[in-house]
C-alpha cells in the first residue's frame, strides 16, 4: 500500500548548497530561514496559537537526496563515513521515505510565513508538517544513544583580514549575522571526516547570496580566506 503526502510549505534558507550545513539542527544558532506556507495553510487560522509557542518540529523531505532503492545501511558522517549502521540506528540523509525531522526555534509568526533560527536545512526544502515541541513530553534527560553520546568537537576557525571585513559588511547588509553563521557551521568541520586536509587545498559554500571560502593552516584550524558575492 503507498500513500501520498503533499508540502504544506518550503523552506527560504541561509543554505544554498549542501555542504558545510550542520548535521544536527540547534548547532549552529544564527542559521536563519522563513518557511513560506502553502494554500490553504497560509491562512492565519492554521497557525493560530503557534505564537505561544519558541520552537517546532519540522517534518520534511530530502528533496536532493531521494533514492529509489532503500538503504539497509548507511556510512553516517559522524563515524567518519567509513564504518556501517543500520538505516534506523542512523539520521542520515539516506532514508526509506526520504523524511528528515528537526526541531528548529520559532522566532516570529506572520500568515503564510514562519520566520526559524537554528535550522539545518537546504534551500528549497519540502516540508510536510509541522508539530509545536512540547518539552515535558519531548525532553528526556535519562535519554541515552551511545552512537552520539555528545555534540561534535568545534575546531578554531580565524579568518584574514579582507574575509572579516568583507562579512561584516554583508552581514550589514543582508541583516543577518553573517560573521557568526560562517564561524557556527565551520566550527562544526564540514569536510568529510576520512578526508585529510592540506594547507593547499581550498574548500567553498554559498550562504545566502555569498560564496564563502576557507583552507586548514593545521589539522584542527580553519581560516576563513574570502567572502564574495556568488
Amino acid at each position: 500500500m503507498s500513500y501520498a503526502v503533499s508540502p504544506v510549505g518550503f523552506v527560504r534558507s541561509c543554505f544554498k548548497e549542501k555542504f558545510a550545513i550542520p548535521r544536527q539542527p540547534q548547532l549552529a544558532p544564527a542559521a536563519r530561514g522563513v518557511l513560506e506556507l502553502l494554500a490553504p495553510f497560509d491562512q492565519p487560522y492554521a497557525i493560530e496559537g503557534l505564537e505561544q509557542v519558541s520552537h517546532v518540529w519540522l517534518l520534511f523531505l530530502f528533496h536532493e537526496a531521494l533514492e529509489a532503492q532503500p538503504r539497509l545501511r548507511v556510512r553516517p558522517p559522524r563515524l567518519g563515513g567509513n564504518q556501517s549502521l543500520g538505516v534506523f540506528a542512523t539520521r542520515a540523509t539516506h532514508r526509506p521515505n526520504g523524511i528528515g525531522q528537526s526541531v528548529v526555534k520559532l522566532d516570529k509568526v506572520e500568515p503564510g510565513r514562519l520566520y526559524l533560527s537554528g535550522i539545518d536545512l537546504l534551500d528549497g526544502t519540502p516540508v510536510l508538517d509541522i508539530k509545536p515541541y512540547v518539552p515535558y513530553a519531548d525532553c528526556l534527560p535519562s535519554a541515552v544513544n551511545q552512537i552520539a553520546a555528545a555534540p561534535p568537537e568545534l575546531i578554531a576557525v580565524e579568518w584574514s583580514a579582507a574575509a572579516l571585513s568583507a562579512a561584516q559588511q554583508h552581514g550589514l547588509r543582508l541583516q543577518e549575522p553573517l560573521v557568526e553563521l560562517i564561524e557556527q557551521c565551520l566550527a562544526q568541520d564540514p569536510r568529510p571526516a576520512y578526508q585529510k586536509p592540506s594547507p593547499e587545498r581550498r574548500y567553498g559554500t554559498r550562504l545566502w547570496d555569498l560564496q564563502v571560502r576557507w583552507h586548514y593552516p593545521e589539522p584542527t584550524r580553519i581560516c576563513v580566506l574570502e567572502v564574495v558575492l556568488a
